[in-house]
């Protein structure tokens, strides 16, 4: 096989429409573009979404959605992976120490799933309602 040999399959490459040659050839006249209005004309043609003065529907359409910038820097921790800490006293820098949490988190939340069984000191870590009271049954302590 050579460059000079490569050519596409047969049926495969379909011929350039000639329009405007005359009515015999099936596209005289009109070129296949009806008659007058904006397709009709040379170079007449609109943007995408235009709807033709009708309002488009992407304004239309109510806007919605909401992305926090907050968010990506608060960490939520179970109670079940205080496991991984090793520290007694839990605070963030012990949590990236022990990766449960990423290291661009500016704060983290401790939330009730799982359980914890050793006593620890949460110092500095948001606490819900039920993971406090886990901490605290658990003969733990929360500090500010």
């Amino acid at each position: 096989m050579r460059l000079n040999e490569i050519a596409p399959a047969p049926g495969s490459k379909k011929a350039r429409l000639r329009v405007g040659r005359g009515a015999s050839a099936g596209q005289g006249k009109t070129c296949g573009r009806g008659v007058k209005g904006q397709r009709a004309r040379k170079g007449g043609y609109h943007k995408v979404g235009f709807e033709g003065g009708q309002m488009p529907i992407q304004r239309r359409l109510p806007k919605f959605g909401f992305r926090s910038k907050i968010a990506p820097t608060v960490a939520e921790v179970r109670l079940s992976e205080l496991a991984k800490v090793k520290a007694d006293v839990i605070d963030l820098d012990a949590l990236k120490a022990a990766n449960v949490v990423p290291a661009t988190a500016a704060r983290a939340r401790i939330v009730s799933s799982g359980g914890i069984s050793r006593a620890v000191t949460v110092k500095g870590v948001h606490l819900t309602k039920g993971a406090k009271a886990a901490v605290e049954a658990a003969g733990g302590k929360v500090e500010a």
